[in-house]
């Protein structure tokens, strides 16, 4: 009989298995959407195709935006080949609290808490902090979620139920 101790498994973790990203073809890429360049969600924002060459492929030619820093990212591929593109999701959280280490505490519809993301700056976070704090209203933001980095992208004010 075998050892039973090497059969024994113990998993750390698990997860449902869903990816952070899906292939799609170059050429069914669409100004808008999301594609990923140098290993970071973008939206692209112009998108070109040249002519296929003396021996080759189309090109398409992508720019795009990274949809967290901002930055400006450009890529040239065949249009027959595959490039990832990123699960975005958008939810809809209220906020409960920003705490003075610059973190948002959120609601979700079904009730449940969150409290890992950081308080947006800039234009957002002034809205935020104008009806939250100054004019103490009830505050929904919209939380846009890829490849395991979260970042809200809108705050208004909640509708009154």
């Amino acid at each position: 009989m075998a050892d039973d101790s090497q059969h024994e498994h113990t998993f750390e973790s698990a997860d449902a298995g869903a990816s952070t990203t899906y292939p799609q073809q170059c050429s069914a890429l669409r100004k808008g959407g999301f594609v990923v360049i140098k290993s970071r969600p973008c939206k692209i924002v112009e998108m070109t195709t040249s002519k296929t060459g003396k021996h080759g492929h189309a090109k398409v030619h992508l720019t795009a935006i990274d949809i967290f820093n901002g930055r400006k990212l450009e890529e040239l591929c065949p249009s027959t080949h595959n490039m990832d593109v990123p699960n975005v999701t958008r939810r809809e959280y209220q906020v409960l609290d920003v705490s003075d280490d610059g973190y948002l505490s959120l609601m979700n519809p079904d009730g449940d808490q969150k409290d890992d993301v950081k308080a947006p700056t800039g234009e957002i976070g002034d809205k935020l902090k104008k009806l939250f704090e100054e004019e103490s209203k009830d505050v929904n933001v919209i939380i846009q979620t890829a490849m395991g980095e979260e970042v809200c992208i809108e705050a208004k004010e909640a509708p009154r139920s």
